[in-house]
């Protein structure tokens, strides 16, 4: 920004003003702006530039310094964020979504459902393995939302989650909010023996060290990851997603339908959204319907102690059905060994919970020993599927008749098979997104 005249303003001046050419750029191309620039004098009398006494100081001007004003200036920053984001509706003006490289598919789906498009952002690797990540467009003062899950490989996506809140911080926003659909590291959330790390704490740490301003996460490994971070944590159930469609196979004695879970779809979806969802929505109307299981015919499984306060939640919603333990040792992490079965299962449909599914040695171990004990079927039901080997090979080995995740991570071609059903947390994340960002309740979702 520059005068029309060479000559600089020095000291005290005569009460003149003078004219000088602003020529800033947008997208639109340039646009030249009318300003002038005047003095703060602390006493005088007549008219100033835009109606301002010549005897009034503006305020926060200091007495003898050259004061610039440009006539109209809200007005054109107003035209320059519209023509920046002209699709985006007047409630969402300051709200940015971004999607990270580990799953740009369901970070779509998200912005979808919202209503708006994805943020640029560039995002690469150097030949060393180093990552490189550059905000393309202005985030200053917006609330920004970061969706990256941190699954396989993980270290790759924490990192570049890390280096992303790092960018947007330094571009000035006004608040980041982390988006993690599958949180790595859960499991480490506790020293079982000597000597070891707690990787989970420490990585809340450095994601809070990044500058995340707050974390959104879907089904933990365990509460007391929640703890961990020194940041507010809205933690999210994936448990509603596949609730629904659970009840869209009409879990009922005769023909009343008895599952009947609480996620609001439609009904509290923004006013705003344009477009329906780009998958198909998951209502009560499908497939085990068909079955016409009775209600007295389901039980709820737990393939392990820790899971049965997640178990006994799940029975709750399925109009308190049964609940059952397996009893689990584990001698060597990702290996296990069945030891007892609490519960009846004979002649019953038993339902696995679980959070994540890994190498599936826990929960097909599981599915076999209730096979053994009469169980008629054996629904596997995940909200993370990690899908570490040999976990496809266990779980399409004819011991399940349906296995259900979603799409926290995504899932491999290489890893569908026959029994597989993933569904969409979109709706999910949309609709938590949207109350975090108008401050509105989140535990409402669940209640």
């Amino acid at each position: 920004m520059q005068a029309s005249t060479s000559r600089c303003v020095q000291g005290p001046r005569p009460s003149t003003a003078r004219a000088c050419r602003l020529a800033s750029t947008s997208r639109a191309g340039p646009v030249r702006v009318q300003c002038t620039i005047q003095e703060a004098r602390p006493s005088g009398s007549g008219s100033g530039t835009n109606g301002v006494p010549l005897g009034v100081t503006p305020k926060g001007a200091v007495p003898n310094r050259p004061i610039l004003e440009v006539p109209d200036w809200e007005n054109q920053v107003r035209r320059t964020s519209r023509l920046q984001h002209p699709n985006t509706p007047a409630s969402l003006s300051r709200l940015r979504l971004f999607s990270g490289t580990a799953n740009p598919t369901l970070a779509g789906e998200v912005a979808h459902y919202l209503g708006m498009e994805l943020s640029k952002i560039k995002c690469k690797r150097f030949a060393d393995g180093e990552i490189y990540v550059q905000v393309q467009e202005s985030i200053r003062g917006c609330d920004v939302f970061l969706i990256q899950p941190t699954c396989p490989p993980v270290n790759d996506h924490l990192m570049e989650l890390l280096i992303t809140i790092d960018a947007c911080r330094r571009a000035s926003a006004r608040s980041i909010t982390a988006v993690i659909p599958y949180y790595g590291y859960a499991r480490a959330d506790r020293k079982v023996q000597g000597r070891e790390s707690i990787a989970a704490k420490l990585t809340a740490n450095l994601i809070t060290e990044a500058g995340a301003d707050r974390v959104l996460a879907i089904d933990l490994h365990s509460g007391q990851c929640v703890g961990y971070f020194d940041i507010p944590v809205d933690h999210v159930y994936g448990e509603t997603v596949i609730l629904d469609y659970l009840a869209s196979k009409r879990i009922a004695t005769g023909d009343l339908m008895v599952a009947s879970p609480s996620y609001p779809h439609a009904p509290t979806r923004p006013k705003h959204t344009r477009f329906p969802p780009p998958f198909p929505p998951v209502t009560p109307a499908d497939y085990l319907a068909s079955k016409r299981i009775a209600t007295g015919d389901l039980v709820v499984v737990s393939p392990d102690v820790g899971g049965v306060a997640r178990a006994r939640a799940f029975a709750k919603k399925l109009n308190d059905a049964p609940l059952a333990i397996v009893d689990k040792r584990r001698s060597a992490h990702n290996v296990s060994e069945v030891m007892n079965l609490i519960g009846d299962v004979r002649g019953k449909v038993a339902v696995l919970v679980d959070d994540m599914i890994d190498t599936a040695g826990t929960i097909t171990n599981a599915a076999k020993v209730l096979a053994k004990e009469g169980a008629r079927e054996v629904y596997a039901c995940a909200t993370h599927a990690v899908f570490s080997p040999p976990a496809v090979e266990r779980l399409s080995s004819g011991v399940f008749q349906e296995v259900i995740v979603t799409n926290t991570i995504p899932v491999a071609p290489a890893n569908i098979f026959p029994q597989l059903t993933i569904l969409s947390v979109a709706n999910l994340l949309g609709e938590t997104i949207w109350r975090v960002y108008n401050a509105a309740s989140v535990q409402a979702l669940r209640d």
